[in-house]
C-alpha cells in the first residue's frame, strides 16, 4: 500500500507489540475528538458569611442577575475549625443570587454555579459530626468567607457514548488475516499509530477492540475496520498539525502557522520528537532571524524561535523552561548569540493578551526581559 496514514498494532497489557496488523490509508472523523465542556452545576452555599471577592461578586449579582467569580474553593472544617480532607473545587464559578439564610438573618444563603469536576464528585464535601462548617477560599487561598454547609443541586454526571471508528482502506496481515477468513467474531485489541508518508510512526492515537469490518470501496482486497475505543481520544487538532507533518521533514519556512494554537503545540511536539538534542553547536555570537509575521501566541512564537535557529521543523523548546534547557547547548545555539526579529509588532500587540488555558502566557516585553536574561541579545527589526 502507497502512503497509508494509518498503522494497526496488535496490542499488549505492556503496550504495542511488534506486530503490525494492518496498514490503513486513512480514518474517519470520529477518531479524534474535541473535549466537551464540563456540565454546569448549581450549589448552595447555606449560611454564608462572603468576604472579599465573593462578597463583591453578590453584590454585582443583585444589580445584573449574575456575576463571575471564577475559581472558589471549599474547605471542610471540624469541631475545633481544623480543615479536614480535601479542597473542593468550584471552577469557573457565577453568583446567581443570594437570600437570608433561614435559620440566621444574618447570614446569607448565596447560590452559585459552576463547572462540574467529574474526576472529584465521590468526594463532595460532607460535614463531620460537629462540624464548624466549610472554609471558602479564592482560587489563590485568598478569605472569601464562611458557611454552615454546601448543598449540591440535583443532576447527573452522564459520560457521553463514544461513536466507534471506521480505518478505511486496510490491508490486514498476520493474526488479523488468519481471524478475518476465518471468520472469527473476535477480533482482538489492537493500538491505533499515526504514520509518516515514510511509514514512520508519527505517535499513538487510539487504542480499543476491533468489532467489525466490511470490504473496502478503497480497493480490492482491503477492508474497512470498526474499532470500539476504550482510551481517550486526542483532539482534532492533532490530526490537523500531523497532516501538516506528513513528510518527514519541513521543507517550507512556517508550515506551523497553518495550524491553530492548540494544532503548534502538537506540532512542537513532533519537532521535539524529531530533533537531535547532542548535535554540535555553532560558535556563541551567531546571529539568527526569527520571522515573526505569524507570532500571534505563545506556541506560534515557539515553532518561530525553533524555525530560526534550526531551521523549517526545527525545534528549541517548547515552553521557556524548555528554552532555557534548550540554551545549555545542544540544540543548536548557545548563547551569547544575537536573535533578529523580523515583524515584531505582531507579537507586540498579540502576546500575552488573552488567558490561555489557567495562566496568562507571558507578553511580548517579558519574553525580551527573558531572552536577555539568558545571553540572547534581541534586535528589532
Amino acid at each position: 500500500m502507497q502512503n497509508p496514514k494509518y498503522a494497526v498494532a496488535a496490542y499488549s497489557n505492556r503496550g504495542v507489540g511488534e506486530s503490525i496488523w494492518a496498514l490503513c490509508k486513512d480514518a474517519t472523523d470520529e477518531l479524534y475528538a474535541d473535549p466537551l465542556p464540563p456540565p454546569r452545576v448549581r450549589y448552595d452555599l447555606l449560611g454564608c458569611a462572603p468576604q472579599g471577592e465573593l462578597a463583591g461578586a453578590v453584590e454585582r449579582a443583585r444589580t445584573t442577575g449574575s456575576a463571575p467569580l471564577g475559581g472558589l474553593l471549599v474547605r471542610t472544617l471540624d469541631a475545633t475549625h481544623t480543615p479536614v480532607g480535601e479542597e473542593w473545587p468550584l471552577e469557573y464559578a457565577r453568583v446567581l443570587g443570594d437570600r437570608p439564610c433561614a435559620l440566621d438573618p444574618t447570614l446569607r444563603d448565596i447560590t452559585v454555579e459552576a463547572s462540574a469536576v467529574p474526576d472529584t464528585q465521590a468526594e463532595h464535601p460532607q460535614r463531620p459530626l460537629l462540624s464548624a462548617g466549610h472554609r471558602l477560599l479564592g482560587a489563590d487561598g485568598e478569605p472569601w468567607g464562611h458557611c454552615r454547609d454546601l448543598v449540591q443541586g440535583p443532576g447527573e454526571f452522564l459520560e457521553p457514548a463514544d461513536p466507534p471508528v471506521r480505518l478505511l482502506g486496510c490491508s490486514p496481515r498476520g493474526s488479523l488475516r488468519d481471524a478475518l477468513e476465518a471468520g472469527d467474531e473476535d477480533l482482538g485489541h489492537a493500538h491505533v499509530l499515526r504514520l509518516n508518508r515514510v511509514g514512520r510512526t508519527v505517535a499513538s492515537v487510539l487504542e480499543g477492540e476491533i468489532i467489525a469490518w466490511i470490504p473496502s470501496a478503497h480497493g480490492r482486497g482491503l477492508v474497512d475496520l470498526t474499532l470500539d475505543p476504550w482510551s481517550r481520544r486526542l483532539p482534532r487538532a492533532a490530526r490537523e498539525a500531523w497532516d501538516v507533518w506528513w513528510r518527514e521533514r519541513q521543507s517550507e519556512p512556517n508550515s506551523w502557522a497553518r495550524c491553530s494554537s492548540q494544532g503548534r503545540e502538537f506540532w512542537l511536539d513532533r519537532a521535539r520528537e524529531g530533533t537531535n538534542p547532542y548535535g554540535p553547536d555553532p560558535e556563541p555570537g551567531t546571529t539568527y532571524h526569527l520571522d515573526g509575521r505569524h507570532v500571534t501566541d505563545a506556541p506560534a512564537f515557539h515553532c518561530a524561535l525553533g524555525e530560526a535557529v534550526n531551521g523549517p521543523g526545527g525545534y528549541f523548546g517548547h515552553d521557556l523552561s524548555a528554552v532555557v534547557d534548550c540554551l545549555r547547548g545542544g540544540y543548536g545555539a548557545e548563547p551569547p548569540f544575537t536573535l533578529v526579529w523580523h515583524d515584531a509588532d505582531v507579537a507586540r500587540t498579540c502576546l500575552g493578551v488573552t488567558p490561555w488555558r489557567d495562566r496568562r502566557p507571558p507578553t511580548f516585553e517579558e519574553l525580551l526581559a527573558f531572552l536577555a536574561e539568558n545571553g540572547v541579545d534581541v534586535r528589532i527589526a
